[in-house]
């Protein structure tokens, strides 16, 4: 089934789409996803939110800790150039992904911290499709890279997912303890605030 699915998408030859698919990748590479991290962290904290700031950073090293335990444990390894297209070839194991499972941990929490803190708007509307949008395209892209096979993906969205859990319940946790008196957004409803 993962060779059936690379080679699946792998056929899907337009210029716009490989490039869709590359870009979409490249900020889950290092020294960008360290640059990203830091400067979301940086930006999160400058704005007084220190515990959301303190929970970002939380979502992506917790999440990149657990894709390095789990790919030492199994040790796949990556598809290899006879098998499928790869793009370039890397040194690290194959399962889970770990594009996916930073995506899914990281971007999806700041998703969360936009819902929860940004007024109902256009603008909020955005970053929640631009986000939402990364985390569904990962998968696909490292796949289409030749990078992983579809096994890794899966694994790695369900892993995120827990990741991601655990980083929403430390951030409640926390919130309903530490920074109280942090400023919030004019026009939170009473349900956003839950939420925060």
């Amino acid at each position: 089934m993962d060779l059936e699915i690379s080679r699946s998408i792998q056929s899907l030859d337009a210029p716009l789409f490989a490039w869709l698919m590359y870009l979409v990748s490249w900020p889950g590479f290092s020294p960008q996803a360290m640059l990203i991290t830091g400067l979301v962290v940086w930006l999160i904290f400058g704005f007084g939110l220190r515990w959301e700031a303190f929970t970002t950073l939380s979502a992506a090293l917790s999440s990149t800790a657990l894709n390095v335990l789990v790919k030492n444990l199994v040790q796949r390894p990556r598809p290899l150039p006879d098998m499928v297209n790869v793009l370039a070839t890397l040194n690290s194991y194959s399962f889970p992904s770990g594009h996916v499972m930073f995506y899914v941990s990281f971007f999806g929490f700041i998703g969360l911290l936009a819902y929860s803190l940004l007024k109902p708007s256009f603008q909020r509307g955005l970053l929640l499709i631009f986000f939402g949008g990364l985390v569904v395209l990962i998968g696909i892209s490292r796949i289409y890279l030749g990078q992983h096979w579809a096994s890794d993906v899966l694994g790695a969205y369900l892993l995120g997912c827990l990741a991601l859990v655990a980083n929403i319940q430390l951030y409640r946790w926390g919130k309903t303890r530490f920074f109280v008196q942090q400023p919030i957004t004019a026009g939170k409803t009473a349900s956003q605030k839950e939420i925060a």
